[in-house]
Protein backbone atom coordinates (compact mmCIF):
# COMPACT_ATOMS: atom_id res chain seq x y z
CA UNK A 1 0.00 0.00 0.00
CA UNK A 2 2.83 2.39 0.84
CA UNK A 3 4.45 1.63 -2.50
CA UNK A 4 1.19 2.49 -4.32
CA UNK A 5 0.95 5.76 -2.42
CA UNK A 6 4.50 6.61 -3.46
CA UNK A 7 4.11 5.87 -7.15
CA UNK A 8 0.54 7.12 -7.63
CA UNK A 9 1.59 10.78 -8.10
CA UNK A 10 4.09 9.71 -10.78
CA UNK A 11 1.45 7.61 -12.54
CA UNK A 12 -0.99 10.53 -12.55
CA UNK A 13 1.63 12.93 -13.94
CA UNK A 14 2.51 10.40 -16.67
CA UNK A 15 -1.16 10.02 -17.58
CA UNK A 16 -1.52 13.80 -17.74
CA UNK A 17 1.51 13.98 -20.04
CA UNK A 18 0.09 11.28 -22.32
CA UNK A 19 -3.24 13.11 -22.43
CA UNK A 20 -1.49 16.37 -23.33
CA UNK A 21 0.47 14.58 -26.07
CA UNK A 22 -2.77 13.14 -27.46
CA UNK A 23 -4.34 16.59 -27.44
CA UNK A 24 -1.29 18.04 -29.17
CA UNK A 25 -1.68 15.53 -32.03
CA UNK A 26 -5.29 16.66 -32.58
CA UNK A 27 -4.52 20.36 -32.61
CA UNK A 28 -5.23 22.37 -35.73
CA UNK A 29 -2.13 24.05 -37.17
CA UNK A 30 -3.56 24.73 -40.64
CA UNK A 31 -5.00 28.12 -41.57
CA UNK A 32 -7.27 26.39 -44.09
CA UNK A 33 -8.97 24.57 -41.20
CA UNK A 34 -9.69 27.67 -39.14
CA UNK A 35 -13.51 27.77 -38.93
CA UNK A 36 -15.56 30.64 -40.23
CA UNK A 37 -16.23 32.93 -37.31
CA UNK A 38 -17.83 36.23 -36.46
CA UNK A 39 -16.28 38.33 -33.73
CA UNK A 40 -18.40 40.28 -31.26
CA UNK A 41 -18.33 43.88 -32.56
CA UNK A 42 -15.96 45.92 -30.43
CA UNK A 43 -17.95 49.13 -30.94
CA UNK A 44 -21.28 47.73 -29.79
CA UNK A 45 -22.89 47.24 -26.40
CA UNK A 46 -24.01 43.70 -25.50
CA UNK A 47 -27.57 44.71 -26.49
CA UNK A 48 -26.39 45.83 -29.94
CA UNK A 49 -26.38 49.60 -29.25
CA UNK A 50 -23.57 51.29 -31.18
CA UNK A 51 -20.72 52.93 -29.27
CA UNK A 52 -20.07 56.13 -31.19
CA UNK A 53 -17.93 58.27 -28.90
CA UNK A 54 -15.43 58.09 -26.06
CA UNK A 55 -18.01 58.97 -23.41
CA UNK A 56 -20.28 56.10 -24.44
CA UNK A 57 -17.36 53.70 -24.16
CA UNK A 58 -16.16 55.00 -20.82
CA UNK A 59 -19.54 55.16 -19.12
CA UNK A 60 -21.33 52.19 -20.69
CA UNK A 61 -19.25 50.09 -23.07
CA UNK A 62 -16.22 49.49 -20.91
CA UNK A 63 -18.11 48.57 -17.71
CA UNK A 64 -20.40 46.21 -19.63
CA UNK A 65 -17.48 44.49 -21.40
CA UNK A 66 -15.58 44.10 -18.13
CA UNK A 67 -18.62 42.46 -16.58
CA UNK A 68 -18.90 40.02 -19.48
CA UNK A 69 -15.28 38.94 -19.07
CA UNK A 70 -15.75 38.59 -15.30
CA UNK A 71 -18.91 36.53 -15.74
CA UNK A 72 -17.89 34.30 -18.63
CA UNK A 73 -14.08 34.04 -18.69
CA UNK A 74 -11.92 35.03 -15.72
CA UNK A 75 -14.32 35.43 -12.81
CA UNK A 76 -14.57 38.20 -10.28
CA UNK A 77 -12.68 38.52 -7.00
CA UNK A 78 -15.02 37.64 -4.10
CA UNK A 79 -13.28 40.09 -1.77
CA UNK A 80 -11.68 43.52 -1.91
CA UNK A 81 -7.93 43.94 -1.75
CA UNK A 82 -6.73 44.47 1.82
CA UNK A 83 -5.26 47.71 3.08
CA UNK A 84 -1.59 47.86 2.19
CA UNK A 85 0.70 46.36 4.82
CA UNK A 86 4.36 45.66 4.13
CA UNK A 87 7.83 45.36 5.59
CA UNK A 88 11.10 46.19 3.82
CA UNK A 89 13.33 43.14 4.32
CA UNK A 90 16.42 44.30 2.45
CA UNK A 91 17.71 47.58 1.02
CA UNK A 92 21.08 47.62 -0.76
CA UNK A 93 22.26 50.62 -2.82
CA UNK A 94 25.29 48.83 -4.30
CA UNK A 95 23.80 45.53 -5.48
CA UNK A 96 25.13 43.50 -8.40
CA UNK A 97 28.64 44.94 -8.00
CA UNK A 98 27.31 48.47 -7.96
CA UNK A 99 25.12 48.09 -11.07
CA UNK A 100 21.75 48.40 -9.35
CA UNK A 101 19.92 49.18 -6.14
CA UNK A 102 18.08 46.22 -4.65
CA UNK A 103 15.07 46.19 -2.37
CA UNK A 104 13.09 43.23 -1.08
CA UNK A 105 9.67 43.91 0.40
CA UNK A 106 7.21 41.54 2.03
CA UNK A 107 3.57 42.39 1.37
CA UNK A 108 0.98 40.90 3.71
CA UNK A 109 -2.52 40.04 2.49
CA UNK A 110 -3.99 40.08 6.01
CA UNK A 111 -3.24 41.19 9.57
CA UNK A 112 -1.72 37.78 10.27
CA UNK A 113 2.07 37.75 9.78
CA UNK A 114 1.83 33.99 9.14
CA UNK A 115 -0.94 34.35 6.57
CA UNK A 116 -0.64 34.66 2.78
CA UNK A 117 2.09 37.07 1.69
CA UNK A 118 4.06 37.95 -1.41
CA UNK A 119 7.76 38.78 -1.55
CA UNK A 120 8.55 41.57 -3.98
CA UNK A 121 12.05 41.87 -5.45
CA UNK A 122 12.95 45.27 -6.89
CA UNK A 123 16.07 46.40 -8.77
CA UNK A 124 16.41 50.10 -9.60
CA UNK A 125 18.96 52.02 -11.68
CA UNK A 126 21.90 53.26 -9.64
CA UNK A 127 22.08 56.72 -11.22
CA UNK A 128 18.39 57.55 -11.53
CA UNK A 129 17.95 61.33 -11.21
CA UNK A 130 14.22 61.07 -10.49
CA UNK A 131 11.69 58.37 -9.60
CA UNK A 132 12.27 55.45 -11.97
CA UNK A 133 9.85 53.86 -14.41
CA UNK A 134 9.52 50.16 -13.60
CA UNK A 135 8.71 46.95 -15.42
CA UNK A 136 6.59 44.66 -13.23
CA UNK A 137 6.09 40.96 -13.88
CA UNK A 138 5.36 37.77 -11.99
CA UNK A 139 7.86 34.92 -12.29
CA UNK A 140 7.33 31.16 -12.38
CA UNK A 141 9.81 29.54 -9.98
CA UNK A 142 10.75 32.07 -7.33
CA UNK A 143 12.55 35.40 -7.15
CA UNK A 144 15.90 33.66 -6.67
CA UNK A 145 15.60 32.12 -10.15
CA UNK A 146 15.62 35.43 -12.01
CA UNK A 147 19.20 36.28 -11.02
CA UNK A 148 22.13 34.52 -9.38
CA UNK A 149 22.30 37.27 -6.72
CA UNK A 150 22.90 35.22 -3.52
CA UNK A 151 21.00 37.74 -1.39
CA UNK A 152 17.62 36.67 -2.82
CA UNK A 153 16.06 34.07 -0.49
CA UNK A 154 14.35 30.94 -1.78
CA UNK A 155 10.60 31.25 -1.39
CA UNK A 156 8.94 28.94 1.10
CA UNK A 157 5.34 29.41 -0.03
CA UNK A 158 5.19 26.55 -2.56
CA UNK A 159 8.35 24.45 -2.55
CA UNK A 160 9.01 21.33 -4.55
CA UNK A 161 8.06 18.39 -2.35
CA UNK A 162 6.43 15.99 -4.85
CA UNK A 163 3.15 16.09 -2.92
CA UNK A 164 1.24 18.43 -5.19
CA UNK A 165 -0.25 15.92 -7.62
CA UNK A 166 -0.83 17.46 -11.02
CA UNK A 167 1.32 20.51 -10.29
CA UNK A 168 3.64 21.65 -13.04
CA UNK A 169 7.34 22.18 -12.56
CA UNK A 170 6.87 25.75 -11.38
CA UNK A 171 7.46 25.06 -7.73
CA UNK A 172 10.46 26.70 -6.12
CA UNK A 173 13.68 24.88 -5.27
CA UNK A 174 17.06 25.98 -3.96
CA UNK A 175 18.71 24.41 -7.00
CA UNK A 176 16.99 26.95 -9.23
CA UNK A 177 19.05 30.02 -8.32
CA UNK A 178 19.64 32.06 -11.48
CA UNK A 179 18.01 29.38 -13.65
CA UNK A 180 15.95 31.81 -15.75
CA UNK A 181 18.23 34.84 -15.60
CA UNK A 182 18.14 34.88 -19.42
CA UNK A 183 14.46 35.83 -19.18
CA UNK A 184 15.10 38.66 -16.72
CA UNK A 185 18.13 40.67 -17.95
CA UNK A 186 18.34 42.89 -14.87
CA UNK A 187 21.53 44.68 -15.90
CA UNK A 188 20.15 45.45 -19.38
CA UNK A 189 16.92 46.82 -17.93
CA UNK A 190 18.55 49.01 -15.28
CA UNK A 191 21.21 50.24 -17.73
CA UNK A 192 18.33 51.50 -19.90
CA UNK A 193 17.07 53.53 -16.95
CA UNK A 194 14.21 51.25 -15.88
CA UNK A 195 13.62 49.35 -12.70
CA UNK A 196 12.43 45.77 -12.49
CA UNK A 197 9.95 44.48 -9.91
CA UNK A 198 9.04 40.81 -9.76
CA UNK A 199 7.30 38.36 -7.46
CA UNK A 200 6.70 34.63 -7.48
CA UNK A 201 3.22 33.81 -8.73
CA UNK A 202 3.01 30.84 -6.36
CA UNK A 203 3.11 33.28 -3.43
CA UNK A 204 -0.32 34.50 -4.56
CA UNK A 205 -1.85 31.22 -5.72
CA UNK A 206 0.01 27.93 -6.22
CA UNK A 207 -0.65 26.76 -9.77
CA UNK A 208 -2.46 23.46 -9.39
CA UNK A 209 -6.05 22.37 -9.06
CA UNK A 210 -6.75 21.66 -5.39
CA UNK A 211 -10.19 23.23 -5.17
CA UNK A 212 -8.82 26.70 -4.28
CA UNK A 213 -7.74 25.80 -0.77
CA UNK A 214 -4.38 27.56 -0.85
CA UNK A 215 -2.76 30.96 -1.40
CA UNK A 216 -4.97 34.01 -0.96
CA UNK A 217 -8.05 31.85 -1.49
CA UNK A 218 -7.77 30.87 2.16
CA UNK A 219 -8.80 34.44 3.03
CA UNK A 220 -12.12 34.00 1.22
CA UNK A 221 -13.25 31.08 3.40
CA UNK A 222 -13.55 27.37 2.78
CA UNK A 223 -16.22 27.46 0.09
CA UNK A 224 -15.31 26.88 -3.53
CA UNK A 225 -15.63 29.90 -5.83
CA UNK A 226 -18.99 30.46 -7.46
CA UNK A 227 -19.25 29.84 -11.20
CA UNK A 228 -18.52 33.52 -11.92
CA UNK A 229 -15.79 33.94 -9.29
CA UNK A 230 -12.05 33.96 -9.78
CA UNK A 231 -9.89 31.26 -11.23
CA UNK A 232 -6.13 31.43 -10.81
CA UNK A 233 -5.57 33.97 -13.59
CA UNK A 234 -7.93 36.44 -11.93
CA UNK A 235 -6.29 35.66 -8.58
CA UNK A 236 -2.79 36.41 -9.88
CA UNK A 237 -4.17 39.62 -11.44
CA UNK A 238 -5.69 40.56 -8.06
CA UNK A 239 -2.26 40.04 -6.49
CA UNK A 240 -0.64 42.23 -9.15
CA UNK A 241 -2.99 45.06 -8.25
CA UNK A 242 -1.98 44.67 -4.60
CA UNK A 243 1.66 44.90 -5.64
CA UNK A 244 0.68 47.99 -7.61
CA UNK A 245 -0.73 49.48 -4.38
CA UNK A 246 2.79 49.24 -2.96
CA UNK A 247 4.56 50.60 -6.07
CA UNK A 248 2.23 53.60 -6.16
CA UNK A 249 3.46 54.85 -2.79
CA UNK A 250 7.19 54.12 -3.21
CA UNK A 251 9.00 57.47 -3.56
CA UNK A 252 11.76 55.94 -5.73
CA UNK A 253 9.28 54.65 -8.33
CA UNK A 254 7.35 56.74 -10.86
CA UNK A 255 3.69 55.78 -10.28
CA UNK A 256 2.72 57.03 -13.74
CA UNK A 257 5.22 54.81 -15.55
CA UNK A 258 4.71 51.24 -14.38
CA UNK A 259 4.78 48.72 -17.22
CA UNK A 260 3.14 45.34 -16.66
CA UNK A 261 4.69 42.36 -18.47
CA UNK A 262 3.67 38.72 -18.48
CA UNK A 263 4.73 35.59 -20.34
CA UNK A 264 2.56 32.59 -21.27
CA UNK A 265 -0.19 32.08 -18.62
CA UNK A 266 1.20 35.15 -16.90
CA UNK A 267 0.76 36.99 -20.21
CA UNK A 268 -2.92 36.11 -19.99
CA UNK A 269 -2.75 37.44 -16.44
CA UNK A 270 -1.07 40.71 -17.44
CA UNK A 271 -3.79 41.45 -20.00
CA UNK A 272 -6.58 40.80 -17.49
CA UNK A 273 -4.83 42.75 -14.74
CA UNK A 274 -4.23 45.63 -17.14
CA UNK A 275 -7.88 45.55 -18.23
CA UNK A 276 -9.19 45.72 -14.67
CA UNK A 277 -6.57 48.09 -13.23
CA UNK A 278 -6.09 51.27 -15.23
CA UNK A 279 -3.06 52.35 -13.18
CA UNK A 280 -0.75 50.22 -15.34
CA UNK A 281 0.71 52.60 -17.91
CA UNK A 282 1.63 49.96 -20.50
CA UNK A 283 0.58 46.32 -20.69
CA UNK A 284 2.73 43.66 -22.39
CA UNK A 285 1.64 40.16 -23.35
CA UNK A 286 4.30 37.66 -24.41
CA UNK A 287 3.29 34.35 -26.06
CA UNK A 288 -0.02 34.41 -24.15
CA UNK A 289 -2.14 32.47 -26.66
CA UNK A 290 -5.57 31.08 -25.80
CA UNK A 291 -7.21 33.01 -22.99
CA UNK A 292 -4.63 35.73 -23.57
CA UNK A 293 -4.09 37.71 -26.77
CA UNK A 294 -5.16 35.07 -29.32
CA UNK A 295 -8.70 35.05 -30.74
CA UNK A 296 -10.23 31.89 -29.33
CA UNK A 297 -12.81 31.63 -32.15
CA UNK A 298 -9.98 30.72 -34.54
CA UNK A 299 -9.47 27.37 -32.78
CA UNK A 300 -5.86 27.29 -33.92
CA UNK A 301 -3.27 25.77 -31.59
CA UNK A 302 -4.51 25.60 -28.02
CA UNK A 303 -8.29 25.90 -27.82
CA UNK A 304 -10.80 26.76 -25.12
CA UNK A 305 -11.65 23.07 -24.77
CA UNK A 306 -8.03 22.03 -24.36
CA UNK A 307 -7.16 24.76 -21.90
CA UNK A 308 -10.22 24.11 -19.75
CA UNK A 309 -9.45 20.39 -19.64
CA UNK A 310 -5.75 20.82 -18.91
CA UNK A 311 -6.00 23.73 -16.48
CA UNK A 312 -9.51 23.78 -14.99
CA UNK A 313 -8.40 26.15 -12.22
CA UNK A 314 -7.25 29.01 -14.46
CA UNK A 315 -10.62 30.43 -15.50
CA UNK A 316 -14.02 30.71 -13.84
CA UNK A 317 -16.31 27.70 -14.09
CA UNK A 318 -18.63 29.51 -16.52
CA UNK A 319 -15.88 29.43 -19.15
CA UNK A 320 -16.32 25.66 -19.46
CA UNK A 321 -19.74 26.34 -21.01
CA UNK A 322 -17.88 27.38 -24.16
CA UNK A 323 -15.45 24.47 -24.49
CA UNK A 324 -17.65 22.83 -27.15
CA UNK A 325 -19.26 26.02 -28.51
CA UNK A 326 -16.70 28.74 -28.50
CA UNK A 327 -18.73 30.88 -30.89
CA UNK A 328 -21.41 31.23 -28.19
CA UNK A 329 -19.05 33.07 -25.84
CA UNK A 330 -20.23 36.70 -25.73
CA UNK A 331 -16.64 38.06 -25.83
CA UNK A 332 -13.37 37.39 -27.60
CA UNK A 333 -9.84 38.52 -26.93
CA UNK A 334 -9.72 41.59 -29.17
CA UNK A 335 -12.15 43.06 -26.63
CA UNK A 336 -9.75 42.22 -23.82
CA UNK A 337 -7.07 44.28 -25.55
CA UNK A 338 -9.68 46.98 -26.11
CA UNK A 339 -10.27 47.20 -22.37
CA UNK A 340 -6.71 48.51 -22.03
CA UNK A 341 -7.38 51.40 -24.45
CA UNK A 342 -6.28 54.12 -24.80
CA UNK A 343 -3.17 53.02 -22.88
CA UNK A 344 -0.39 51.44 -24.97
CA UNK A 345 -0.41 47.66 -25.22
CA UNK A 346 2.23 45.42 -26.78
CA UNK A 347 1.67 41.84 -27.94
CA UNK A 348 4.68 39.63 -28.68
CA UNK A 349 4.63 36.30 -30.51
CA UNK A 350 7.22 33.66 -31.48
CA UNK A 351 7.33 32.00 -34.89
CA UNK A 352 7.81 28.47 -33.53
CA UNK A 353 5.13 28.88 -30.87
CA UNK A 354 2.18 27.83 -33.01
CA UNK A 355 0.42 26.54 -29.88
CA UNK A 356 -0.12 30.22 -28.92
CA UNK A 357 -1.42 31.11 -32.43
CA UNK A 358 0.75 34.11 -33.42
CA UNK A 359 -1.64 35.12 -36.19
CA UNK A 360 -4.55 35.04 -33.78
CA UNK A 361 -2.57 37.25 -31.39
CA UNK A 362 -1.88 39.75 -34.15
CA UNK A 363 -5.50 39.75 -35.35
CA UNK A 364 -6.65 40.64 -31.84
CA UNK A 365 -4.52 43.78 -32.13
CA UNK A 366 -6.05 44.58 -35.51
CA UNK A 367 -9.63 44.10 -34.30
CA UNK A 368 -8.99 46.12 -31.12
CA UNK A 369 -7.73 49.09 -33.14
CA UNK A 370 -11.12 50.67 -33.99
CA UNK A 371 -11.68 51.26 -30.28
CA UNK A 372 -8.23 52.79 -29.86
CA UNK A 373 -8.97 55.06 -32.81
CA UNK A 374 -12.34 56.05 -31.32
CA UNK A 375 -10.45 57.10 -28.19
CA UNK A 376 -8.05 59.27 -30.17
CA UNK A 377 -4.99 57.06 -30.69
CA UNK A 378 -3.57 55.28 -33.72
CA UNK A 379 -4.35 51.64 -32.84
CA UNK A 380 -1.98 49.33 -34.71
CA UNK A 381 -0.08 50.84 -37.61
CA UNK A 382 -0.65 48.07 -40.18
CA UNK A 383 -3.30 45.52 -41.02
CA UNK A 384 -0.98 42.89 -42.46
CA UNK A 385 1.02 40.68 -40.13
CA UNK A 386 4.65 41.88 -40.07
CA UNK A 387 7.66 39.77 -40.93
CA UNK A 388 9.93 38.14 -38.40
CA UNK A 389 11.78 40.69 -36.23
CA UNK A 390 9.90 43.62 -37.78
CA UNK A 391 8.35 45.27 -34.72
CA UNK A 392 5.44 47.71 -34.80
CA UNK A 393 5.61 50.53 -32.23
CA UNK A 394 2.20 52.20 -32.64
CA UNK A 395 -0.06 52.54 -29.58
CA UNK A 396 -1.00 48.93 -30.15
CA UNK A 397 2.41 47.36 -30.70
CA UNK A 398 3.37 43.93 -31.95
CA UNK A 399 6.27 41.76 -32.97
CA UNK A 400 6.85 38.18 -33.97
CA UNK A 401 10.39 36.95 -33.49
CA UNK A 402 12.14 33.78 -34.53
CA UNK A 403 12.35 31.03 -31.96
CA UNK A 404 10.15 29.26 -29.48
CA UNK A 405 7.89 29.88 -26.48
CA UNK A 406 10.22 31.90 -24.26
CA UNK A 407 11.29 35.38 -23.15
CA UNK A 408 14.44 36.60 -24.89
CA UNK A 409 16.74 39.60 -24.86
CA UNK A 410 15.24 40.56 -28.24
CA UNK A 411 11.81 40.81 -26.59
CA UNK A 412 13.15 43.04 -23.83
CA UNK A 413 14.92 45.30 -26.32
CA UNK A 414 11.62 45.94 -28.12
CA UNK A 415 9.68 46.51 -24.90
CA UNK A 416 12.24 49.06 -23.73
CA UNK A 417 12.03 50.88 -27.08
CA UNK A 418 8.23 50.80 -26.87
CA UNK A 419 8.26 52.22 -23.35
CA UNK A 420 10.76 54.92 -24.39
CA UNK A 421 8.46 55.98 -27.21
CA UNK A 422 5.18 56.03 -25.29
CA UNK A 423 6.27 57.07 -21.80
CA UNK A 424 9.37 59.10 -22.60
CA UNK A 425 12.96 58.07 -21.96
CA UNK A 426 13.83 57.55 -18.28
Amino acid sequence: MNMIAKILPLILVCLATLTADAQERKVNYEEAKVPDYRLPPILEMPDGTAITDANAWTTKGRPATLEQFRTHVYGRAPMARPSLRFKVQDHEDQALQGKARRRQVRLYFSDDDQGPQVNLLIYLPVKAARPSPVFLGLNFQGNHTIHADPHIPVTQSWVRNNKDVGAENHQASAEGRGRVANRWPVEKITAAGYGLATAYYGDIDPDFNDGFRNGVHTLAGEKAPAADEWGSIATWAWGLSYIMDYLQQDAEIDPKRIILMGHSRLGKTSLWAGAEDERFSIVISNNSGCGGAALHRREFGETVKIINNAFPHWFCDNFTDYSERVDACPVDQHQLIGLIAPRPVYVASAADDRWADPRGEFLSCVHASPLYELLGTDGIAQQEMPGIESPIFSTVGYHIRSGKHDVTHYDWEQWIKFADKHLGSP
